[in-house]
């Protein structure tokens, strides 16, 4: 291969496959129409291959531009993350997070309002990458994940208090499936469980043999890839989660979630911040982490 494909060119790809549009992609590149074309044209003559379908205004991937794309968006994606992290790599005033997506969107953001004001010369950028890698860890000038304390062994690791698991649901579900304080009730409810190809398996068995019923099924399931719409699914009152105590506390505070059963147990896993030495040293690192300790405790008012 003489020639690569140019950046430009993959921008436009992506932006023409994200839209199927020529003239929305020009919008967002801010370029006339006429050069989205032109960039397209360029990067197919470089692939000797047709990436789209024009029919008319419709357009429509070909089978070699559904085969390109997801590396197209992996070269963009590697390029924009080394370029900022290069610009920004000295900078004292932009502080990069990253953050599993529920504790994201159940704890930091409705908490970070405070960080800003009492920081207000730090510029702060949340990103929510599935799933972590240590390779990419150099992304962020620190992380929040979930897992055992002793995982991350390079890593400075702060763990955010202790971490209990148990069921929750919407108080009308509560009301409607009359759950009680008896467990075996369960077997009349919905589950709401979550699972995908990096979970084994949810924290149900788990609770349930402490609660004296491992055999206990249930009359049906739902189940979710993530957290956030397993909790979403139980505060709309399709049924009973898991709930862990970190991002279901503010849910419970609010009323959305209650808490039928008293039976809590603890979990060997939680949430922790986990900072590279070098990091850790510098001032905007060590003002949110001061913050973070106090301000995301489990169990503490938010």
């Amino acid at each position: 291969m003489k020639q690569l494909p140019s950046t430009a060119g993959l921008l436009a790809f992506e932006a023409v496959a994200r839209h199927l549009s020529f003239r929305r992609a020009a919008t967002e590149l801010n370029i006339t129409q006429g050069a989205v074309s032109q960039r397209i044209k360029t990067l197919e003559t470089v692939l000797c291959q047709p990436l789209f379908h024009r029919n008319g205004n419709v357009v429509a991937l070909t089978s070699e531009g559904l085969e390109f794309l997801p590396n197209a968006r992996a070269i963009l994606r590697d390029i924009f993350n080394a370029t900022d992290r290069l610009v920004h790599k000295d900078s004292t005033s932009v502080l990069t997070i990253g953050c599993i997506s529920t504790f994201a969107i159940k704890c930091l953001i409705p908490a970070i309002g405070d960080f800003t004001d009492e920081n207000p010369e730090i510029e702060v950028r949340i990103r929510t990458p599935v799933p972590f890698e240590k390779s990419n860890f150099f992304d962020y000038d620190l992380t929040i994940q979930y897992g055992f304390a002793d995982r991350w062994p390079s890593m400075i690791v702060t763990g955010l208090g202790e971490e209990e698991l148990f069921p929750v649901c919407s108080p009308d579900y509560l009301r409607r499936a009359e759950l009680g304080s008896d467990v075996k009730a369960l077997a009349q409810t919905t589950i709401i469980r979550t699972s995908s190809p990096l979970l084994y398996q949810d924290e149900w068995p788990l609770w349930l043999d402490s609660a004296g019923q491992p055999r206990l099924t249930f009359q049906r399931e739902l189940n979710c890839d993530f957290l956030y719409p397993t909790y979403e699914a139980a505060i709309r009152g399709l049924g009973v989660a898991m709930g862990r105590t970190a991002v279901v506390e503010n849910d419970i505070a609010a009323g959305l979630l209650v808490e039928p059963f008293s039976i809590r147990i603890e979990s060997a896993l939680g949430y922790h911040l986990v900072v590279s030495p070098e990091r850790a040293q510098t001032e905007k690192v060590r003002r949110f982490c001061d913050w973070a300790r106090v301000r995301l405790h489990t169990g503490q008012p938010r």
